[in-house]
């Protein structure tokens, strides 16, 4: 059977799903809507080394007649047709992000920069059209005068190792005012990897934990800051996979295992970088969720779980403007992530609407032909991770001039990248140019040592302690209330030995835990340990505290004799994990199981056998089975602080004496056994590619236990405060909306039908505007200040095949004692569809839709529901 496995459009292309498509011998017939009008389209095919052209300047196309001699090939068929001007809008009835709208609607879809965007937490959308619009005439203003080789090498990476940064584009030179001076491309997710006088972030997940949409801003904006201080263009973050998998290696940097967590925390980051004015990556582009075999398999994936679940946080990311995106080393249904044409044209650049660039992750890059499927950059650069031979480069260059691959394609990706570089302004002259060596530390010719931090520890540790989540308080045992003496146990409680940076890439576990392992990673420029953080916090009472310690994780005689007569023993353990390319204690990037590292259990109950006011303090990059203690009566209390970055001491001394009142929540579901979780951990090793079914669906972390009536050890959302609250008054009301040209769409959606197919279809307004108010009252019925983190979960009817809750809804609430306020949360359509796979569209499913309102996925306060 002959198929057309590639179809590239020249300039920037609208696609349009064909009505009809029948293949013989000779050829391909595609008939496509007869409404399709175009002044000029142009089509070029690559079977191979086999390719064919046709053109057309009707003025009305519903057939297009395509011959190729290619014998077989397979792939999905996009139809990728350029029309004359921006008539998206106008077509298909919908205003798409981030194409700019030509109705006005106030107060809710303002045109924005990148530079000035809205409040964190605001329902305003930005509209980012506006300034891609003027991003692109510059870019295409200046790739006119490029080469075919120079266009070429804006994407193409200069090899690892190859300039001062992890990933370099090479500078075009000023000839006849054509210059441009490249791109500095630099990880990561929480700070500048390699680099000197930089701050080590709390991590994405510890950020998650916090549920406090303005601390995801403000994090990002400082991170963003750091990297443009040394002259950065393109920061490679933020990581947002989701905890699929509670072993997963790189749980850590992404946002947590539900979806829209991961997309409030993904849309702020982005939003707080770029107004910082460093390119933001949306990574890793998709299905990425263990290291095991990452660049050896392939995730099977159905289409309603991609769309519902795991290309969410992606999506927002494009809401948010975000410059660029990495696709992942794995493959998506049989077909390699970064030449995948399903994800990276028809989900990400039609139906998302994506105007920015996707680069390959390092070394993902497979082809040539990679380029019509929709990548456009590779990084480093070289076919294999080290070489300096490239898939792009010189191949490319010659894949157009033997007429393989359109030079219109090679226009499309230099403009993007370029055009991303002008969204954020880096074409100011007073840009930073790169000021350090990720590979020359010492060298001072290349590193300039310049202080980036500012004051941005102030903000590690409210991060810190506001993602600390208290999981168990008995017999008031915190805060702790000037105690006469303490001890602290487990090597967690202590510095590493060598110091914060004994291990590359803190490939290793010794001391306390801040962050896990690999590419992610940054230098510390100090880490505050537990005992640093409490001693100081003791002296502050006079002296009146007595504090010992013992690091020894193995000695449980010396933990028992030496905790015995203590008034708290505070035993801290740990777990860590990180990227496959480093093994730590046999664990190959995941970890191996879900037990506490350097024998933690043994040294809870060793301590607790002999004090009755014993408290536990976890760093972990996920969740642990902790069966073997929790319910112990000398355990007293718990608090799980995650990997909080370099001021953990403090943060955690905080919460321990009360100075903050902890209102962290679990960003993940904490099981009774591992077995329990829906997904597990593929540990195969087989020599060809490992399959990796995402067979769980929509059932991702507390779903799966809601759905199947698991009863977890502690649920997704929870966590505990030293004073208590109170909901009242639930109220759900219908959001007028404002504009007439939606109202068929909004009508078509109430009756149950789904949404239009077309450019940014899911990323549309009508669909993403507040169309439902959630009201309700919190007060404080307790004795001190505390901060309440109001959930909303929606309840979808039983035929809509959806898990019993999701969550669609949260805010903060500060409150004194005695004190109450109206919490107000709006959903949109977008917030109670589901993705209609047949029709490739979002629909609101047939039935009631219940709003549920409280403190956790389990602990539910009100009810209410979606108003018909």
């Amino acid at each position: 059977m002959h198929s057309l496995p590639l179809l590239v459009a020249l300039f920037q292309p609208t696609v349009l799903a064909a009505t009809a498509l029948t293949s013989a011998p000779g050829g391909i017939t595609v008939t496509v809507p007869a409404s399709s009008a175009a002044s000029s389209v142009s089509f070029s095919t690559a079977t191979g080394s086999q390719a064919a052209t046709v053109s057309s300047s009707q003025a009305s196309l519903t057939t297009l007649s395509i011959s190729s001699a290619a014998s077989s090939a397979s792939s999905t068929l996009s139809i990728l047709q350029s029309l004359p001007g921006n008539t998206t809008a106008s077509q298909t009835g919908f205003i798409p992000f981030p194409t700019p709208s030509t109705e006005s609607i106030p107060g809710v879809f303002p045109a924005s920069d990148p530079h000035d965007p809205p409040p964190a937490g605001s329902s305003v959308i930005p509209n980012f059209g506006p300034a891609w619009s003027a991003a692109y005439k510059k870019a295409k203003q200046k790739i006119a005068g490029f080469s075919l080789e120079e266009k070429i090498s804006t994407a193409t990476g200069v090899g690892w190792m190859g300039g001062r940064c992890v990933g370099n584009i090479a500078p075009i030179e000023p000839i006849r005012g054509r210059g441009w001076p490249g791109l500095c491309l630099e990880d990561s997710p929480l700070g500048v990897r390699f680099g000197d006088f930089v701050t080590a972030f709390p991590t994405a997940v510890n950020t998650a934990a916090t549920f406090k949409r303005s601390l995801m801003r403000m994090r990002g904006l400082f991170m963003g800051q750091e990297h443009v201080g040394k002259g950065v263009n393109v920061a490679l973050g933020p990581m947002m996979n989701l905890g699929r998998v509670a072993q997963g290696g790189r749980n850590w940097e992404g946002f947590g295992a539900d979806p829209f967590l991961a997309g409030e925390g993904a849309y702020e980051t982005i939003l707080g970088m770029q107004q910082a004015g460093v390119q933001a990556c949306a990574k890793h582009l998709i299905n990425n969720e263990q290291e095991n075999k990452r660049e050896e398999s392939t995730s099977e994936v159905d289409d309603r779980t991609q769309h519902e679940i795991y290309a969410h946080p992606f999506m927002k990311s494009i809401m948010a403007g975000v410059a660029s995106i990495m696709c992942s080393y794995n493959q998506v249904n049989g077909t390699y992530a970064c030449e995948n044409d399903k994800v990276l044209n028809d989900i990400v650049k039609r139906e998302y609407g994506f105007q920015g660039y996707i680069m390959s992750d390092w070394g993902a890059t497979h082809s040539t032909e990679s380029a019509v499927a929709g990548l456009d950059m590779t990084m480093p650069g070289g076919t294999r991770f080290d070489s300096f031979d490239s898939y792009f480069g010189g191949n490319l260059t010659e894949y157009v001039r033997n007429g393989t691959i359109a030079e219109g394609r090679v226009d499309d990706m230099a403009t993007r990248i370029l055009a991303a570089w002008y969204l954020v302004h880096q074409d100011a002259p007073s840009y930073p140019t790169t000021n350090f060596d990720a590979f020359k530390p010492n060298n001072e010719a290349t590193n300039e040592h310049v202080d980036v931090q500012a004051d941005h520890y102030k903000l590690v540790r409210e991060i810190g302690s506001a993602s600390t989540v208290l999981l168990k308080n008995e017999k008031g045992a915190l805060p702790l209330k000037n105690p006469r003496s303490i001890i602290l146990l487990g090597n967690d409680a202590g510095p590493g030995m060598a110091g914060p940076n004994e291990f590359s890439d803190q490939g290793g576990d010794d001391g306390v835990l801040a962050m896990g392992w690999g590419s992610g990673t940054a230098n510390f420029p100090y880490l505050i340990s537990p005992l640093e953080g409490i001693q100081r916090r003791a002296r502050e009472n006079g002296g009146h505290t007595l504090v010992s310690w013992s690091f020894n994780d193995f000695d449980l005689r010396r933990a028992r004799t030496d905790s015995a007569f203590k008034s708290a023993a505070i035993v801290f353990i740990n777990s860590d994990s990180g990227e496959a390319y480093i093994n730590v204690d046999g664990n190959q990037g995941d970890r191996k199981n879900l037990t506490a590292w350097h024998g933690g259990d043994d040294l809870v109950l060793a301590v607790a056998s002999v004090n009755p006011n014993t408290i536990v303090v976890t760093h972990s990059v996920g969740p642990l089975i902790i069966e073997p203690w929790i319910d112990h009566p000398n355990v007293t209390a718990v608090l799980w602080a995650g990997v909080p970055g370099q001021e953990a001491g403090n943060s955690i001394a905080d919460v321990l004496f009360g100075d903050v009142n902890p209102s962290g929540r679990l960003p993940y579901t904490i099981a009774k056994q591992v077995s329990d979780y829906g997904a597990q951990l593929i540990t195969a090793q087989p020599a060809g590619i490992l399959p990796i079914p995402y067979d769980d669906g929509l059932e991702i972390d507390y779903r799966h236990f809601d759905a199947k009536g698991i009863e977890p050890r502690f649920e997704f959302g929870f966590g505990l405060s030293y004073t208590k609250f109170s909901y009242s008054q639930a109220r759900v009301t219908k959001v007028h909306t404002i504009g007439n040209t939606q109202a068929d769409l909004i009508a078509a959606w109430e009756a149950g039908k789904p949404s239009p197919i077309g450019e940014g279809s899911t990323t549309a307004i009508w669909l993403h505007r507040p169309a439902y108010q959630v009201t309700f009252n919190v007060k404080n019925t307790g004795s001190v200040a505390g901060t309440e983190i109001p959930q909303v979960y929606i309840n979808m009817p039983a035929s809509s095949g959806e898990p019993p809750s999701l969550l669609r809804g949260f805010s903060d609430v500060d409150l004194n004692p005695g004190q109450s306020k109206t919490v107000t949360i709006t959903l949109s359509r977008y917030d109670l569809s589901i993705w209609d796979s047949g029709a490739q569209g979002w629909r609101r499913p047939d039935g009631k839709i219940g709003v549920t309102i409280g403190a956790s996925s389990r602990d539910g306060r009100l009810t209410s529901a979606i108003p018909t």
